[in-house]
């Protein structure tokens, strides 16, 4: 079977209530969370193969976990719903990372008396690649459009932010804003080597925006 974006949603809410009820021996005091998210992703791909499902897997070269859809899986911690993602151009702020994501929101427990973990799901949400700039920086940039705004507004705004941008590149990316609207993100992206992502908007908003869906809703711990 050939993995839509619809059913790798449909199968991340049953994979999300199957691991959430599992014992889970490998996880049992681990603190890393890139240990957990490496072994959650594992386990949903290996979950998806098992259903059936064809679909290329990502390697260093996307930097993405489903390229043929381009969707990357993030695993995040309810304590700290943030992840980091490569750094690819100042653009990725203003019109989204250019591709979607399926966030998996886990919060862990640890049973002492049978030495196993478990990862409760409390949400799991998927984000459309339009809707994946940062807030702040998306909603400026469209209310100085919806306000008349001009080059000269623009480019101070996006002076003001600290865009990691030349002088050529903001122009440019100010050319592009004034032709094209920025859709609305609902990230929080910071800067950084990597940006730092930020999930707490998503999972406020998941299922009452446009371009943000709730995959699944668990039971916070």
């Amino acid at each position: 079977m050939k993995l839509t974006i619809e059913t790798l949603c449909s199968e991340a809410a049953r994979f999300a209530a199957a691991e959430s009820q599992h014992p889970e021996p490998s996880l049992f005091g681990v603190t890393d969370g890139k240990a957990v998210g490496t072994y959650l992703e594992h386990k949903f791909r290996v979950f998806l193969r098992g259903l059936g499902y064809q679909f290329e897997e990502g390697n260093s070269a996307n930097g993405i976990d489903f390229p043929c859809l381009a969707v990357d899986m993030k695993v995040t911690s309810i304590r700290q719903p943030q992840s980091s993602c490569p750094f690819r151009s100042a653009r990725q702020k203003v019109y989204g990372l250019g591709y979607s994501l399926i966030i998996f929101v886990y919060g862990k427990t640890d049973d002492e008396v049978t030495h196993t973990a478990n990862l409760n799901i409390a949400d799991a949400i998927f984000v459309d690649a339009e809707h994946t700039a940062d807030f702040q920086m998306s909603k400026g940039l469209r209310d100085i459009l919806e306000n008349d705004g001009n080059r000269d507004d623009l480019v101070a705004f996006l002076s003001e932010k600290n865009l990691p941008v030349d002088e050529i590149g903001l122009d440019s990316l100010v050319t592009e804003i004034l032709q094209n609207k920025p859709k609305q993100g609902y990230l929080t992206i910071s800067n950084a080597l990597q940006w730092r992502l930020q999930y707490s908007r998503v999972i406020e908003k998941a299922g009452n925006v446009e371009g943000v869906r709730a995959v699944y809703r668990g039971q916070t711990v």
